[in-house]
């Protein structure tokens, strides 16, 4: 959901945020380090408070075709400042109250980035720019977690992406280039015992099978 807001965030500007700017930062602080806080303040920026913000988010969301999502008010902080990055989960996701979304719209949101950033698709229809879309790509390749989609996929493919969990579920979804092209993968899982390493094996099997697929096929 917070590639949601980042698109979000880049439709209300008229070109990418410089650097060192207060949105750059937040930008780079919620998408690469995972910071709730930053997503608060972003949704904040947008309109004023998190539950108008996250309309916000949905509007967009809905421009995109993405109607098996929805983002309501913002994170809860304490528990993301304290809790370390969860490892696992299998099967359908139970989120928050107030929050939801699915495999098929996270890989369509990473699907429509890409395309922005070849000034195709909605996202430029609705105001993000091929650099504000670029630059977004950029952020996605510098989130450090390898341990999902990447896991089992080394150079000279890259892993573009955005892993979200909280105590009983997690997903990651994004883009994978290699040489021969670019695909998208999405994964969620959930178990109502909690998170382990499972989950994050279960998506690099998917982004590693979807890629000797592809080779495959040329």
């Amino acid at each position: 959901m917070k590639l949601a807001i980042a698109a979000t965030v880049l439709r209300a500007l008229p070109d990418k945020p410089s650097v060192g700017s207060r949105v750059d930062v937040l930008l780079r602080r919620m998408l690469v380090d995972s910071e709730n806080a930053a997503a608060n303040a972003l949704e904040i920026w947008l309109a004023g408070s998190t539950s108008a913000g996250s309309a916000r988010v949905n509007e967009t969301m809905r421009a995109l075709g993405l109607y098996d999502s929805e983002m309501y008010g913002g994170y809860e902080v304490e528990r993301s400042l304290q809790a370390p990055i969860p490892i696992r989960v299998e099967s359908q996701p139970r989120l928050e109250p107030g929050k939801y979304t699915t495999a098929w719209d996270l890989a369509r949101l990473a699907r429509a980035v890409h395309l922005a950033s070849g000034g195709k698709g909605r996202l430029p229809r609705l105001g993000v720019t091929a650099a504000e879309a670029r630059y977004l790509l950029w952020l996605l390749a510098h989130v450090g977690d390898r341990g999902k989609l990447g896991r089992y996929l080394a150079a000279p493919s890259a892993v573009l992406h955005k892993a979200g969990w909280n105590s009983t579920s997690r997903h990651d979804a994004g883009l994978v280039f290699w040489p021969g092209g670019v695909y998208v993968a999405a994964v969620m899982t959930w178990k109502a015992a909690g998170v382990r390493s499972s989950g994050d094996v279960l998506a690099g099997r998917v982004a590693a099978a979807a890629f000797e697929r592809f080779r495959s096929v040329g």
